[in-house]
């Protein structure tokens, strides 16, 4: 089950790049952009990836952070990360706990043949850990600017 607006967000503690540790619920007081993609180094992901990169500076004005969630490991991230001078913090989440919580583990279809995978998927929280606004199936095309706008 996917989170609607108004949900509470819920929390984890995943390893991030750079071999950290990140608890969401040590942001509040921020805004957080979550967003949950399949995999480093793919195209639709490489250039969802940029264009966050890219705005970084309207996030930062809205006192908003970029986090993105996959299940690639740590390593994964640290090389994704350096490959495209991305500023933000990359969650390494390999066993999907929290895409399933948020609802962006499902099952896809491709070719005919159905799987369960990262669905592209964003979500806005705000300073009090509630979801503000959902984006799910994304198309990565004016993706970014639609949530900086919305911010």
């Amino acid at each position: 089950m996917q989170l609607q607006p108004g949900d509470p967000a819920p929390d984890f503690t995943a390893e991030t790049d750079g071999g950290n540790c990140l608890r969401l619920s040590d942001l509040r007081g921020k805004k957080v952009v979550l967003y949950f993609y399949p995999r480093d180094n793919t195209a639709g992901c490489s250039a969802e990836a940029r264009e966050f990169r890219d705005a970084r500076n309207g996030f930062a004005d809205k006192n908003a952070l970029v986090l993105g969630v996959s299940p690639d490991s740590v390593r994964s991230h640290d090389r994704f990360k350096a490959k495209h001078g991305l500023p933000f913090t990359l969650v390494s989440d390999p066993r999907h706990e929290i895409s399933e919580s948020y609802g962006a583990w499902r099952e896809k279809r491709l070719f005919g043949k159905r799987y369960l995978g990262v669905v592209r998927s964003t979500f806005v929280i705000d300073e009090q850990g509630i979801v503000q606004e959902v984006y799910d199936n994304v198309r990565v095309e004016g993706h970014v600017a639609a949530v900086l706008e919305r911010l």
